[in-house]
Formats: structure tokens, C-alpha cells, sequence
């Protein structure tokens, strides 16, 4: 049914959907690895301190585990070199148990992402931010011509979340709060080759407002806590929180004022247990992906 008919917003639980997909996925990696190849294996790079991504880095290394697959993280002081960790990326890209290259961002001072990313093997890219991938991500026209490339994690968790309530993008119009590489961008793509019609609003965006209330789909990933407020997004509005703000309190909250944009729009993800769990799944599945490529090419 069309979701304008919801009385209530539908909460899209992205806790409940990452733990089916990894279920799925640990079923393919038991089912392959059986043999001497072994099983997928990725490698996360941590360089420096920075608890949140010591955090992240810890959650992704869990997950992997959990599903059967080898990981390994590497972690670097926060006044290293460059050179040292394009050679560690080096030594990774070489390694044949070594399927994917996760190199958690940010970076300190002294390192440029740009010449990181342009060092990143392509067939180990799976966070997406390689300059290759890049390029072959944007090029495609279709999802299905991603096949050769990976979907940045999580604009692709949020593809499946739409996916998983029957949101259809053709016709709709999609807006985006955020710029940056890591979801407005990619998520713009994505949604564009869906066949929405997409708009990305930034600090600069003129009558935000009034475009976000004509908007089907609102995708809010641009870092300020509770920002979209109820009376900002029209009734039959599906609304992905990709934010995540830690309060005063402690407490986290999203992008999405949630209370109230919950008792106006048809979908609503909440935060936590919305994107953040999908992400994790995407990168597994990503890895997966990695794996069977390079066994059929290898």
C-alpha cells in the first residue's frame, strides 16, 4: 500500500533487517570457506585515539567475527607517518587472507585523505572511498552496473531500508540534507539512478524549509541534533535519519527531531538502531562481495 495511508509513521527497524542480512551472510560464509581458500577476511587501519572510532572499529571487527569471517586491525599512533600507512595499505593489498581494506576516518593533520584513498586496491575497497571506486560508482547508471564496484556502506544501508517497506523511488522526490562524501553525495547517486528526483540542501540552501515540506523521502545526515522538525516534512514523507549527536545528557539523539516527526510522517528510522546497525551489515556484505570476486579471479 502506498504509504501516505499510514495513519502512524511505520518505524523502519534497521537493528531487526542488519541482523537478518547477517544471518544471510554468515549462511554464504559458512557455505563457501568450507576448504583451503578459508574464510572472507577483512583489515581495519586505526590511526590515532579517537574513542568514537576505537568504537566503531571494535563494532565492525565483532560483527565480522560473528558472521565467520577473519579480521584484523591494525592500528597506527596518531603522529605516524604517511608513508607508513600507505606502506601497510601496500602489505594489505598484497595479502591474499586479506580481503578488505577498512581505513577508519578521520585522519589526523599530517596524513591527506585524497593520496590515502588514491592508494586504496581497488578490489579491496570496500567502504567505497577509493578513488577507482569512485569513479566507477558514479559512472554507473544503474545498480546493476555497480557490480564491478561497492556501494559506499551507508547510503547502501539506507537503499535497503527503502527496499525493505516497499518505498519505491521512481517519481518521488528525494531531499538530502548533507554534502558530504561519505552520504550525501553517494546517497544522491544512488537515488538518482532509482529514478527520484533528488535535491542535496546545505548550509547554503535557500528556502530549506519549503523545499524539504514537497520532499517524499527526506534523508537528514548533516550533524545537528534534532534539526528536522514535524512541521518542516509533509504527512506522507518517509524520513532516514542518518545522524548521530551525543547530547549533554549523554543520551544520542539524530538529525530528526524523532518524537514529533513520528507522529506526522508515514516512515520514520529512529536513532539509535536505525542506519547505524545497517551500515555494519553493509560493510559484511561488501566484504563478502570482495571475497567472491577475488576468487573468481583469482
Amino acid at each position: 500500500s502506498e504509504l501516505g495511508t499510514i495513519l502512524m509513521a511505520l518505524i523502519i527497524d534497521g537493528k531487526a533487517l542488519a541482523a537478518k542480512i547477517r544471518q544471510e551472510i554468515a549462511v554464504e560464509v559458512k557455505k563457501f570457506s568450507s576448504g583451503a581458500s578459508g574464510p572472507p577476511g577483512l583489515a581495519t587501519v586505526l590511526v590515532g585515539e579517537d574513542p568514537a572510532s576505537a568504537v566503531y572499529v571494535r563494532n565492525k571487527i565483532k560483527a565480522c567475527r560473528e558472521v565467520g569471517m577473519a579480521a584484523a586491525d591494525h592500528h597506527l599512533s596518531v603522529s605516524a607517518p604517511q608513508d607508513q600507512l600507505l606502506s601497510l595499505m601496500a602489505d594489505l593489498g598484497r595479502n591474499p587472507n586479506v580481503h578488505g581494506i577498512l581505513v577508519q576516518l578521520p585522519l589526523p593533520p599530517q596524513m591527506n585523505p585524497s593520496e590515502i584513498f588514491e592508494a586504496m586496491p581497488l578490489e579491496k575497497d570496500v567502504d567505497g572511498f577509493g578513488i577507482a571506486n569512485w569513479g566507477r560508482f558514479f559512472q554507473a547508471k544503474s545498480l546493476v552496473e555497480m557490480e564491478s564496484c561497492f556501494i559506499p556502506c551507508t547510503p547502501f544501508g539506507v537503499l535497503k531500508m527503502l527496499e525493505s517497506i516497499g518505498f519505491s523511488c521512481a517519481g518521488k522526490l528525494a531531499c538530502i540534507l548533507g554534502r558530504s562524501n561519505i552520504v550525501g553525495k553517494p546517497m544522491a547517486h544512488l537515488l538518482t539512478i532509482s529514478n527520484a528526483t533528488t535535491i542535496i540542501c546545505h548550509s547554503k540552501t535557500k528556502n530549506l524549509e519549503g523545499i524539504l515540506r514537497q520532499a517524499d523521502l527526506v534523508v537528514a545526515a548533516m550533524g545537528k541534533p534534532r534539526f528536522v522538525k514535524a512541521e518542516m516534512v509533509r504527512a506522507s514523507a518517509c524520513v532516514i535519519d542518518v545522524g548521530i549527536n551525543r547530547l549533554p545528557d549523554g543520551k544520542l539523539c539524530g538529525d530528526v527531531d524523532y518524537d514529533a516527526v513520528a507522529a506526522k510522517a508515514a516512515a520514520i528510522t529512529p536513532v539509535p538502531g536505525g542506519v547505524g546497525p545497517m551500515t555494519i551489515a553493509m560493510l559484511l556484505s561488501n566484504t563478502l562481495k570482495a571475497w567472491k570476486l577475488q576468487k573468481k579471479a583469482g
